[in-house]
């Protein structure tokens, strides 16, 4: 099989104009406060004029009531020539309800910048099925928002995905899950983080490299079976990408859904795997975790699979944006996780 292509939309800069979506849920509307932290700080560290989409603000009973309304906004900002991006405001569970309305012809005639993660994972995999990278990263109430300011860390791999050179994907030097408040007190003082803890490689000995899939391990299940899912052979030759969300779901459920990939013959045609560090995991959730996934790569007959674990992406701050679409490079010996944007 050929290796698959993606279009590589023009990447957001400073000045660019970047559409706001709800298209999870709504509830936008009662942080008002929080989002204008968003717009400011992304304006302030990245230089991006956020705006939002026509119904972002209609409100959570609204937009719940008409996911038709949510597709409308993502194709109001791909056929708007002033609109230079997408990002979501935040996640939620129900995303999936916009499929009957989604258009990959639309997507692949007017490919631009989509920025999310979580439930964003299903628009994501739509611009991934029409041909098209997209952008697993932060959104505009979480991470732009961060109290205190954005991210070094994640300022700083938003700038390498939309850049023009390859490079290394760089383990945090500190993280959180410290809950953020969301009050306009609060929105100046930063968070408590503690130290990193780096990398964990799982298995695997030889460089291996694909083209990078996946997001938030949940919203991948429950597109399985859809019209929405990404196909089998899609996989062929990929590295895959997980993360878990606050949902917090126990480790012999990951590696249900890892047996479900092998029953499908996903998880044998992979080139690698990257795991984020799951959200709300005790030391010992994070072992079964781990013994969960070399056991259902064993079944699977994929003891060789190269297999980087901890990584900073997904339901953890900061987070690093993941060029879904892109070649990536795995090098257990090394180290070293090498993304071609």
């Amino acid at each position: 099989m050929d290796k698959p292509t993606f279009v590589r939309p023009p990447p957001l800069r400073p000045g660019s104009r970047v559409a706001a979506l709800s298209l999870s849920a709504g509830f936008v509307t009662e942080v008002p406060h929080r989002y204008a932290a968003g717009v400011r700080q992304a304006a302030e560290s990245l230089g991006w004029d956020i705006v939002p989409a026509p119904n972002a603000f209609r409100g959570p009973e609204y937009l719940y009531a008409h996911p038709e309304a949510r597709a409308d906004d993502l194709r109001w900002a791909l056929q708007n020539p002033e609109i230079d991006g997408m990002v979501s405001i935040i996640g939620g569970d129900d995303s999936i309800r916009l499929l009957p309305y989604l258009d990959p012809e639309l997507i692949r005639a007017h490919p631009k910048v989509f920025l999310g993660y979580s439930d964003s994972t299903v628009t994501l995999t739509q611009f991934l099925k029409a041909g098209v990278m997209a952008y697993h990263g932060p959104a505009v109430l979480t991470d732009l928002a961060e109290n205190g300011g954005i991210h070094p860390l994640t300022r700083h791999g938003l700038e390498q995905a939309f850049g023009t050179e390859p490079y290394d994907l760089s383990p945090a030097p500190e993280w959180t899950e410290a809950k953020q408040v969301w009050d306009e007190a609060s929105q100046p003082h930063r968070r408590e983080f503690q130290p990193g803890d780096g990398w964990t490689w799982l298995q695997g000995d030889a460089p291996a490299e694909g083209h990078l899939l996946g997001g938030c391990v949940e919203i991948l299940d429950m597109l399985s079976g859809t019209p929405g899912e990404l196909p089998p052979a899609l996989w062929q030759g990929a590295v895959m990408a997980l993360e878990t969300s606050n949902d917090v779901p126990p480790p012999s459920q990951v590696g249900y859904w890892l047996r479900n990939w092998a029953a499908k013959g996903v998880l044998q045609g992979l080139s690698g795997l990257l795991l984020a560090r799951p959200r709300d995991y005790s030391p010992q959730m994070v072992e079964q975790l781990y013994v969960w996934v070399r056991r259902v790569l064993k079944e699977a007959g994929r003891e060789d699979l190269p297999v980087v674990a901890n990584v900073d992406f997904g339901h953890t701050s900061p987070q690093l944006t993941l060029p879904l679409g892109a070649r990536v490079r795995l090098d257990p010996a090394a180290g070293r996780v090498t993304v071609w944007p």
